[in-house]
């Protein structure tokens, strides 16, 4: 690193420690958990009723746990400090569990998703035509419809991006091609040449009368851009604001981010993928070796449901009524069938969680292979059974992961699934030239999906994510392509592998599995 990368990386995170407020929102959070222990020793001390007290607390959250519906990881993950710490553990589990603002959340999300199901209606042809094509994914789409009001859609035309480096110039081009609105929503937001070349025409074309909003998860606020930044994106003419704003105030909301990526414009042109607005995402900066990203653009009847998307998350927030009419894709856009597209979102509040169906039925309907590309691998027990049985039952499953992680503890636990999923079958392999950050299935030659979604708790449990299912699309083939490709950069996993790791990793990431389940 040279004197002036250095010295922008200083000035940077200068920055960071000025315009953002990760120092002081974490210090507020230790405060809090340090009065909630204090108080609970001091109780204690007081008086042996109020120690009893607590005793029946306890009891009677392991009684909750055991009797509640949800996934079995997230009650082991549970118990584990309320064994540890046998009273503290359950005083916690309360004051999370009375949060308000998750519930807030959850009653604003449903009342939004009522009054937009009438704006994403099903087109009865399309169904009809898949029905036609395949039961099951006749049978899926319903299903998808009822649970994530995700209808199926023909009528539609897709472009697959193997590298975000692909995507960027085609976003620019699209973007410039705006009269009416443009919408994005991001994950991370981060200064440089992505985000100055996008922001340059957003700025431009505010001007010209364009609506322009942006939605973007306000931890960018801690890390990448200023708390006041959206005021500065006002003042040129664009709508912004965060999601879930994070404030020294814990809450268990903060936990459900909204990971989604998706751009779309005049409702006849929409992209989403793993690429977010910062310069690693086309190798312009280097971080983790070469940045393998992976990315969609739609254009089409299927383009609506992200419109839609994009205004359910935007009017969280919001107290007036929204002109969601406004925004219904015009019959122009709708071009000749090229396959059938399934746009979903995947919300944290939803019993389906319909990331993990999307990819469960895949795994358990393959009959030859199912190729998949992601950069985390913290699996549920569910999960990990559907790898297993699509292996035993003589499906090929063949998974890429980076070789160069982003984040090392979430590397050393994903470690401790290979030798059950290798022992089964499974092939793994490592993207040596760097990080894959691909979100990729795909199946059989007839089935793949291109989102946001990662095979981890994040993705699959607490996150709004969002992703496009496409069956027997002529872009499928170009994301099997993409995959061997890759495969040809990639160094295999085996058995052996893991016992040559260091003692201390092994143990590291068997520690951590316990807590797989909040990561």
């Amino acid at each position: 690193m040279n004197t002036k990368e250095v010295k922008q990386k200083s000035i940077k995170g200068l920055k960071t420690i000025i315009y953002g407020r990760t120092l002081f929102v974490v210090a507020a959070f230790l405060v809090q958990f340090a009065l909630l222990f204090i108080a609970f020793i001091r109780l204690r001390q007081y008086s042996l009723f109020i120690y009893g007290f607590f005793i029946l607390l306890s009891v009677l959250v392991v009684l909750r746990l055991f009797n509640s519906e949800g996934t079995p990881d997230f009650k082991l993950v549970w118990m584990l400090p309320i064994v540890v710490f046998p009273v503290f553990g359950a005083l916690f589990y309360v004051y999370i569990d009375t949060q308000t603002g998750t519930k807030r959340l959850k009653k604003r999300l449903c009342e939004i998703n009522d009054v937009i199901k009438q704006y994403t209606p099903q087109n009865n042809e399309a169904r009809e035509q898949l029905f036609e094509e395949n039961i099951q994914m006749g049978r899926f789409a319903d299903y998808m419809q009822t649970y994530d009001n995700s209808p199926v859609y023909g009528n539609t035309q897709a472009v697959y991006y193997p590298l975000g480096d692909d995507q960027f110039p085609d976003i620019l081009a699209e973007l410039q091609k705006a009269e009416n609105f443009i919408f994005l929503e991001y994950f991370i937001i981060e200064e440089g040449r992505v985000w100055e070349s996008v922001l340059s025409i957003l700025k431009e074309k505010a001007k010209q009368g364009v609506e322009v909003r942006l939605l973007y998860d306000d931890t960018c606020s801690l890390w990448y851009l200023p708390s006041f930044y959206p005021k500065l994106l006002e003042k040129e003419g664009i709508r912004c604001k965060t999601f879930c704003p994070i404030k020294p105030i814990f809450s268990s909301s903060y936990n459900n981010r909204d990971h989604r990526k998706i751009i779309v414009i005049d409702g006849k042109t929409a992209f989403t993928g793993g690429t977010n607005l910062a310069d690693e995402y086309i190798n312009e900066k280097e971080r983790f070796g070469h940045w393998k990203d992976t990315a969609i653009m739609l254009k089409g009847d299927a383009v609506e449901r992200f419109t839609y998307m994009f205004l359910e998350m935007w009017n969280v927030s919001e107290k007036g009524e929204e002109d969601y009419g406004k925004y219904k894709s015009p019959r122009e856009a709708a071009l000749p069938r090229d396959g059938f597209f399934l746009p979903y979102g995947s919300s944290p509040f939803s019993e389906e969680h319909i990331g993990k169906r999307v990819y469960l039925d895949i795994l358990n309907t393959a009959c030859r292979y199912v190729h998949i590309m992601t950069p985390y691998l913290i699996l549920d027990h569910e999960m990990m059974m559907a790898l297993v049985y699509a292996a035993k039952r003589g499906v090929e499953v063949t998974i890429i992961m980076p070789h160069i992680p982003d984040k090392q503890y979430a590397f050393v636990v994903a470690k401790t699934y290979y030798n059950e999923l290798l022992e089964a079958g499974i092939q793994i392999w490592e993207y040596t030239p760097g990080f894959v950050h691909a979100k990729v299935f795909v199946s059989d030659d007839v089935r793949a999906v291109v989102g946001t979604v990662n095979l981890d708790y994040r993705s699959l449990y607490h996150h709004f994510e969002c992703g496009v299912v496409m069956y027997l699309n002529s872009q499928i083939d170009a994301v099997e392509r993409d995959f061997k490709e890759t495969l040809k950069q990639c160094q295999e996993v085996r058995p052996e592998d893991y016992k040559k790791q260091n003692l201390f990793v092994r143990m590291e990431g068997k520690l951590l599995r316990m807590l797989a389940p909040l990561m």
